[in-house]
């Protein structure tokens, strides 16, 4: 590859992060040519996005944003690696990821993510990945906390003037 072709990719690379907060990079060695068309294939239906890169590529990429990935050289930047870009949700990648697990592979394997540019090693933060709330998911559940206290409060009131107009109606009815 000359130094050309590489410095395209590693500005590709580095535009692609500065525009995507969510991104994960796997490990697909070993899978077969079937297995990788069926995962490309869920990735393109999923709205993502799937590269596979050489890791000094990455690296050099990942040095130009703002963000400190120097946790990801040493343990996710060796051997085969894929990236994996969400612009929508953070959690959407890993779920992708146990989607296609379900299918019966144990591959890609998740080598590292950043999430709003907090870093996740392992394939052990998997679980905690695809659980993870987006951002409108947030809104929502503090928007029905909001709601909460002024629904009980609008229906206590409610449900009290239907006693009292009953009590009232029993005691105007009751002979004297």
């Amino acid at each position: 590859m000359k130094r050309e072709d590489k410095g395209k990719i590693i500005q590709e690379l580095s535009q692609k992060f500065a525009e995507c907060n969510f991104f994960y990079i796997t490990d697909a060695s070993g899978m077969t040519v079937e297995d990788v068309n069926k995962f490309r294939k869920m990735v393109y239906a999923k709205g993502l996005e799937y590269k596979v890169v050489k890791n000094s590529l990455i690296k050099k990429a990942l040095e130009s944003t703002n963000t400190d990935y120097t946790p990801f050289h040493g343990k996710v930047l060796k051997g085969f690696s894929g990236i994996l870009f969400s612009t929508t949700a953070g959690n959407a990648p890993a779920k992708l990821l146990k989607e296609f697990y379900a299918t019966g592979s144990d591959k890609p394997v998740l080598k590292g993510a950043s999430i709003d540019s907090s870093l996740y090693i392992g394939a052990e933060t998997l679980e905690a990945l695809a659980n993870l709330k987006s951002k409108n998911e947030l809104i929502g559940d503090i928007v029905g906390l909001l709601q909460s206290p002024a629904k009980n409060v609008i229906s206590g009131l409610q449900s009290g003037g239907q006693k009292i107009s009953g009590v009232l109606k029993t005691l105007s009815e009751k002979p004297e």
